[in-house]
């Protein structure tokens, strides 16, 4: 009995790890993603239906019904299956998502932190806020699949430590996983927020469609994340894609990270409201930059075309090294537009050896400040095959 049983199980794995990733399909997609046969999709999604673990709708998409001239039945893990938390630590924000495992998101919290606030205070406030969401959505703990985190700075694995060039020093040597973990009761996988940028702009945004790209964060600090082959890249020890460190001027300002003249000094926020400060004051904000630019004002679009120019020179480096296919740029400077994506356009093909130029397209990110927490969503989605454990036998 057991040998005509288990590759049922294997076929209800596997098609659990693609719904989770990809949320609503046809059955025939799932023959494709999944490389069985028709009939055994049909025999797991109906295993799984009588479970009550996934439903089956007509798609509400009008060209497949007027090409096939019924819209296409499609399967989708249902809400029983479960939840998936993403929470998303910035320099001055935290931001807490809730969605179901067919990629519905049920409830969303966002507070303005106080700069440099210890992680324990930190956790403690995301504790509150998972509690109001998981209210909000009706939805217990037990409920939960997984955390996904995103903090800004490299995340050195396996201990889900931060290095110290993160801009939270409040966060350093902290075990993130670990101690959020404790915190919230639930098990919790820590990233890097360009690399969740990265798989949510990938999974759901601007990067859909292109399975080698990077995602650009342009905010106070500058990082790059990366998919390869439609699987995210993050080094051996959890590091990569750490671009606002690429040195641009040898004799320019001390970075945190120690170097002098790393991209972040010049094309960071800080240096963009730095270059402003003696036009605009002290009190300017980069939002206010960005806004004062789609304006007209001169100093701010030149100030921005500036950080626009100087990362070009950096992805110019990152694109003869791995050829993307795409550069999704998204933070809070990506919101200028043109303003900053045409200088770092034109100064990327200057720096690129012609055949990498040719083959990138630079794109604004589509999730605006949401990528982040959005791709915390995405870390556990991704692990749907180990939902198997938790289905009904």
């Amino acid at each position: 009995m057991a040998m005509k049983t288990r590759p049922r199980l294997d076929a209800r794995a596997r098609v659990v790890s693609v719904l989770a990733e990809t949320g609503a399909v046809s059955r025939a997609e799932l023959a494709r993603r999944t490389s069985l046969a028709p009939s055994t999709v049909s025999v797991a999604v109906a295993d799984l239906a009588e479970a009550g673990l996934v439903i089956e709708t007509e798609s509400g998409d009008r060209t497949a019904r007027s090409v096939m001239g019924r819209p296409p039945v499609m399967v989708a893990l249902h809400r029983s299956a479960g939840v998936a938390l993403g929470i998303d630590v910035g320099k001055r924000h935290l931001r807490v998502a809730l969605a179901d495992l067919a990629h519905t998101v049920r409830a969303e919290r966002r507070r303005e932190l106080d700069a440099d606030l210890p992680a324990a205070d930190t956790i403690a406030l995301a504790v509150s806020l998972v509690d109001e969401a998981l209210a909000e959505a009706g939805v217990g703990r037990d409920e939960v699949r997984g955390v996904g985190m995103g903090l800004p700075g490299p995340v050195r694995r396996p201990s889900g430590e931060l290095g110290d060039s993160t801009i939270l020093p409040g966060w350093v040597g902290v075990r993130a996983a670990d101690t959020m973990s404790d915190a919230l009761g639930l098990p919790v996988e820590v990233g890097n927020d360009a690399n969740l940028g990265a798989l949510s702009e990938w999974m759901w945004g601007a990067g859909r469609g292109s399975d080698d790209m990077a995602y650009l964060k342009v905010a106070t600090g500058i990082g790059a994340g990366l998919i390869f082959a439609g699987w995210p890249y993050v080094g051996t020890g959890g590091t990569a894609g750490e671009i606002g460190h690429t040195v641009i001027d040898p004799a320019g300002s001390i970075c945190r990270c120690g170097n002098r003249g790393c991209l972040e000094t010049v094309a960071g926020a800080p240096a963009v409201l730095a270059a402003l400060r003696e036009a605009h004051g002290e009190r300017l904000t980069i939002g206010e930059a960005v806004a004062k630019a789609a304006a007209g004002d001169a100093g701010c679009r030149r100030a921005i075309a500036d950080a626009g120019a100087a990362i070009g020179l950096a992805v110019a480096t990152l694109c003869n090294l791995v050829n993307p296919r795409r550069i999704v740029v998204g933070g809070e400077l990506a919101a200028a537009g043109d303003v900053l994506l045409e200088p770092l356009r034109e100064s990327l093909r200057r720096g690129a050896i012609r055949s990498a130029a040719d083959d990138v397209e630079v794109v604004e990110a589509s999730l605006g400040d949401r990528a982040e927490v959005l791709g915390a969503i995405a870390l556990v989605l991704r692990r749907g095959a180990q939902l198997l454990d938790e289905l009904p036998a």
